[in-house]
């Protein structure tokens, strides 16, 4: 406690100069918080953002381009996959769960006088499983509808925008100019992996969606746009994909060396992607706000080594009345660690006032816990002991008799 009475009569007696030095540690610690919680929340943020996606799945997509006319036409503008593929899938690779084929396009949906732009996506029956769609009213689709029915699925934000409060099941809507009736309304899910609103969508039965909604198009018989495959376990997801893509190169008769005409997305390399991105991120963030923890203890070794110099009669005659070099040593290795420790505590209430108002009116997500401020407070003690040693250790060899001939 001496020492400590010490230590802070000395600092007093400065006041100006000590709290400049704990400027740097303020500054440090409050930005270690900020950037670390700013860090982990949009890690967070996306870790949510990204699960919605599944680790177990994998997305064929149909590829290519024809030429015609002089024409070329964009990537996946030819149908290159059919139900047939989705079927060989579902029977020919054991680790598959779930298999469903899909068609999509973009339409005017009318109900009485409201009228929304939405996307349709034309389904079978394994598609709710594995983009994990429940219904939040209705029965759904019964197995006659994927024979041709004229039943569709609405998303809540379609729901929204046509039906208000009213009750949506059974009632009549026009996808273009075909009449369809609301078996179902799916439970909301939000924003998705890559921005869209997931629940600005229709659900039509596969075979539907090919007679009805784009007959008109000269859809071949069976073809579809993708296909999402769901693997039992997600250690078998690799494994499965190498047999995926073995399967349609067998079923498409393309040769070794030949350009596949399909692509196939494995959801859990995207999550792992879209992972150590955000990790790499935080951890940038945190080396950046420790730069500046370190720039504050460089000016409190440098304060404490121009107070060693300034105090240098006073220490000979500490010494010259039986204090020995331990006690030195304690009393400018206390006076180190009390401007960190003030500069520590004031750093860690502006830190978490400034992430607070970031998570409130900034754009950017914030996830503060426990583990981020104690962080930041073992920075702090460890910036006082670090930086204060070398001062304190100074003071401490210095000769009684040189000291007390000092003027």
């Amino acid at each position: 406690m001496e020492v400590v009475r010490t230590a802070v009569h000395a600092l007093r007696g400065n006041w100006m100069r000590s709290a400049l030095t704990s400027l740097g540690v303020i500054i440090g610690i409050a930005a270690v918080i900020v950037m670390v919680s700013v860090g982990q929340g949009t890690q967070r943020e996306i870790d949510k953002l990204v699960s919605g996606l599944g680790s177990n799945r994998l997305d064929v997509f149909g590829a290519g381009s024809f030429g015609g006319g002089g024409a070329r036409m964009a990537a996946g503008s030819r149908f290159t996959l059919s139900e047939a593929d989705a079927k060989a899938i579902r029977e020919e690779v054991p680790e598959v769960q779930h298999v469903a084929a899909s068609l999509r396009g973009g339409t005017q949906v009318v109900y009485a006088e409201s009228n929304w732009s939405t996307q349709w996506l034309g389904v079978q029956a394994d598609y709710f499983a594995i983009n994990g769609w429940t219904l939040a009213g209705g029965d759904g689709f019964e197995q006659r509808d994927y024979n041709g029915g004229k039943s569709v699925i609405i998303g809540e934000t379609v729901r929204r925008e046509l039906f208000g409060d009213e009750d949506a099941l059974g009632q009549t809507v026009r996808l273009g100019r075909v009449p369809f009736t609301v078996v179902g309304t799916l439970a909301p899910k939000g924003q998705g992996g890559f921005g869209q609103d997931q629940d600005d969508v229709i659900l039509v039965p596969l075979e539907t969606a090919r007679r009805r909604l784009m007959g008109a198009s000269g859809t071949p018989a069976g073809a579809v746009r993708d296909i999402a495959i769901g693997v039992e376990r997600a250690e078998d997801v690799t494994y499965a994909q190498g047999e995926v893509e073995a399967l349609l190169r067998q079923r498409h008769r393309i040769q070794p060396g030949e350009d596949d005409d399909f692509s196939v997305r494995n959801i859990a390399e995207v999550v792992a992607t879209r992972t150590q991105t955000t990790r790499l991120m935080s951890l940038l963030l945190g080396a950046v706000a420790t730069i500046s923890l370190i720039v504050g203890g460089i000016g409190i070794m440098n304060i404490m080594l121009v107070s060693v110099t300034e105090r240098i009669r006073e220490i000979g005659l500490r010494m010259a009345v039986g204090a020995g070099p331990r006690d030195i040593r304690a009393q400018f290795l206390a006076e180190a660690m009390l401007i960190s420790l003030i500069g520590g505590a004031l750093g860690i209430v502006i830190g978490v006032g400034g992430a607070l108002l970031v998570g409130k009116f900034g754009a950017l997500p914030v996830a503060l816990n426990a583990q981020v401020i104690g962080l930041a407070a073992g920075f702090s003690i460890a910036t006082g002991l670090f930086f204060g040693y070398y001062p304190a250790r100074k003071a401490s060899l210095l000769d009684p008799i040189e000291a007390l001939r000092q003027q």
